[in-house]
């Protein structure tokens, strides 16, 4: 299990387009937004990649100026109840 947040900063001018972009991402929810087009979101594992992957194709979003990731946790260990 890995999580991360990040923020994610879209140019001027591009906030919708963006977040079109991040909410297509498998394992990646918005949790807030601001109108200059700043986003908190966080990745988790997804069967079909990492958070690690997700948290690197924020970067590579057409539009994002940066994407910083803030926390990160992995945990390898199963947890029964």
């Amino acid at each position: 299990m890995d999580i991360a947040s990040a923020v994610v900063h879209a140019a001027p001018g591009r906030r919708d387009e963006v977040r079109a972009q991040l909410e297509r991402l498998r394992g990646l929810e918005i949790h807030a937004e601001t109108p200059e087009g700043r986003f908190v979101v966080t990745v988790e594992d997804t069967a079909g990649g990492s958070a690690a992957d997700t948290v690197v194709q924020l970067h590579r979003l057409d539009g994002v100026l940066s994407a910083a990731m803030v926390y990160q946790y992995s945990d390898t260990q199963e947890h029964t109840p």
